[in-house]
């Protein structure tokens, strides 16, 4: 199973960034999530959004950030690359240009979210991008439609909140199951709440083919053994 660790892009600055790609590569990461930072991150908890107003603050140039994509693509080719972008950060770039780039640079992977319409996604997916499509846990029925439209992964919520658990579908492997026999064969990769080895482990078993990892590691920045370390655990968890 596929492992996902979030990196904010240029945090604590482009070059310390690359770096800590790095330490994700040598600990066993096969997914980086990487962002582009955006100016209005309203769909991200405090953590997350200040760490992008962090970034902007010290560098505003998106040409920049997509250039520090690249290096870290040149610099570890084994990990794939999925891309997290806002509908405001594409807009300001320019869709055609942010196609352009991904396309170019074998980034069809997009997680895109803050839309205001279909317009924006609905050209990049024309383009040729692979747009992901969110299903909570409750499991409504027109997510999971929505994600039988989709032509991305499915980020599938690993963890319910309060009052979110469907009696129809009361664990993650029967979620998943419920996706597969609607008929999506892509890839399902589950997302929040992870946050240790054992509920990696419980992904696997639940028959996802990924897991997200992102407060747990990007809180280890400041301490690159420790990161490494634990991403290895992660890893090693699929093993057993």
């Amino acid at each position: 199973m596929k492992l996902i660790c979030y990196l904010s892009n240029g945090y604590p600055s482009l070059e310390e960034s690359a770096k800590i790609a790095g330490i994700y590569a040598e600990g066993g990461c096969d997914i980086i999530e990487i962002d582009l930072p955006s100016r209005d991150p309203y769909l991200e908890s405090e953590y997350i959004a200040g760490r992008m107003a962090s970034a902007l603050s010290a560098c505003d140039d998106y040409e920049r950030y997509m250039e520090n994509i690249l290096k870290i693509r040149a610099e570890h080719p084994r990990v794939r690359l999925i891309v997290l972008c806002y509908e405001n950060t594409v807009l300001e770039i320019g869709v055609e240009k942010f196609a352009d780039f991904c396309l170019n640079n074998g980034l069809e992977d997009l997680i895109f979210v803050g839309l205001s319409d279909e317009t924006a996604k609905n050209r990049l997916i024309e383009r040729g991008m692979r747009v992901s499509c969110y299903v909570q846990f409750p499991m409504h029925p027109e997510e999971v439609e929505s994600a039988k439209q989709s032509n991305g992964f499915v980020y599938m919520q690993a963890k319910p909140g309060p009052g979110q658990i469907n009696p129809e579908y009361p664990t993650l492997a029967d979620c998943i199951r419920h996706l597969r026999e609607s008929g999506i064969s892509r890839e399902i990769y589950c997302g929040v709440g992870v946050s240790t080895p054992e509920d990696f482990k419980m992904v696997q078993q639940s028959g996802g083919d990924g897991a997200f990892v992102g407060s747990t590691v990007l809180k280890l920045y400041n301490k690159p053994e420790e990161l490494k370390a634990t991403i290895q655990a992660f890893k090693r968890a699929d093993q057993h």
